[in-house]
């Protein structure tokens, strides 16, 4: 990170980017067009393990635990932006996709992906805001119960 201005927000939060994680098949972190960046769906990996496996709801992982496996899904994200043009370098979020794994009859999938937005509300304020979708899905690579994507709007 360069000291920029949401490099000194992240620190003011207590917030540590982690390592980019390394793609489980055949893409990357994260990619540049023009002055946006798409990065790829993180799972919430943590130090190379997921923390949390399987469907949310239905007594499985809770909606809690899933929603806090957002947050992280998002610092994911925001590491691969990092990686590939550095984090002082974002506008704003333009847009997050999240999707949830969904045990049959859960239809908590906007509160699970709040972890995601709330994070990036909390790091970028105004410049967070973002449009999004909340998708529940029957299943997610490595058994995650979340995946988290970015689009971010770059200097």
């Amino acid at each position: 990170m360069s000291g920029g201005k949401w490099s000194a927000r992240l620190s003011e939060l207590g917030i540590e980017l982690p390592p980019v994680v390394k793609p489980v098949a055949a893409y990357v972190p994260a990619v540049r067009t023009g002055n946006l960046v798409y990065t790829s769906g993180q799972v919430p990996m943590v130090a190379g393990e997921l923390p949390v496996a399987g469907l949310v709801g239905g007594g499985g992982v809770t909606p809690e635990q899933a929603k806090e496996m957002a947050r992280v899904c998002a610092l994911n994200a925001l590491a691969a932006v990092d990686s590939l043009v550095g984090l002082d370098s974002v506008v704003r979020v333009v847009k997050v996709v999240g999707f949830v794994a969904s045990a049959p009859g859960f239809h908590g999938q906007p509160g699970v992906v709040n972890g995601a937005s709330e994070l990036l509300g909390e790091v970028f304020g105004e410049a967070g805001a973002h449009a999004r979708s909340a998708v529940g899905v029957a299943a997610l690579p490595l058994n995650a119960p979340v995946e988290v994507e970015l689009i971010v709007e770059v200097a």
